[in-house]
């Protein structure tokens, strides 16, 4: 039985949580005092975290960054903030997941199950072009640096990656995000595939992705 660490300092929203993963078949513990809440998480058995960013006392963006020092255990941050660079910071920090409140009860236990998989099975180094893939932080690496993607973005990636030089249509990328997401309509993943191309593009992979009209995108 999995145990999952709650930080979060909302009463009620945290009693919430822990009947649901309860109900769920989790065992669950929590966090209470956020005067010194580092050495409560050092010290847990948890096989994952959930972590809000607001908290007092701390921002939970810092206290990932110093969980990362000394854990790998997965993180999902659970927050209300709906900020992109929240995202990002979170992911690029060494966050697994992140999803904002309010959210779907069974979306969450599904992202919790999902990455509690992902854990624990073998890791295997993903690469493109010279380019190391960590889906985990959301990020790209090589020689030039590292770029970060948001959580969409890599789920494209990773998409297109998984069927590299295979047409992937609109609908199975619909379908891969909307696993991950509660609702995304078509416009927003149009918007996403540009940003994901100006990012590779920023490290030397401009015209990556191509368009066949009509089908879909080719990771070339």
């Amino acid at each position: 039985m999995s145990h999952i660490l709650i930080i979060e300092d909302d009463v009620p929203i945290r009693k919430e949580l822990s009947q649901l993963l309860v109900n769920a078949g989790y065992e669950t513990s929590a966090v209470t005092d956020f005067s010194e809440p580092l050495p409560q998480i050092l010290s847990s058995p948890a096989d994952l975290i959930l972590l809000d960013i607001n908290l007092p006392n701390v921002n939970g963006e810092m206290l990932l960054h110093e969980i990362r020092k000394e854990l790998d255990t997965p993180v999902i941050m659970v927050t209300s903030r709906t900020n992109e660079l929240d995202e990002v910071l979170s992911m690029s920090y060494g966050a697994d997941d992140y999803i904002t409140k309010p959210y779907n009860p069974t979306i969450l236990l599904l992202r919790i199950s999902a990455v509690l998989k992902r854990s624990s099975a073998p890791s295997k180094q993903l690469t493109y072009r010279g380019l190391t893939v960590d889906a985990a932080k959301g990020t790209l690496s090589g020689a030039g640096g590292e770029l970060i993607l948001t959580k969409n973005e890599m789920i494209i990636f990773r998409t297109l990656l998984d069927r590299q030089g295979q047409i992937v249509s609109r609908d199975q990328l619909m379908t891969a995000l909307w696993d991950n997401e509660e609702y995304i309509n078509d416009n927003a993943l149009t918007v996403n595939i540009s940003r994901l191309r100006a990012k590779l593009a920023e490290i030397g992979c401009a015209e990556s992705i191509e368009t066949r009209k009509k089908q879909g995108y080719v990771l070339l």
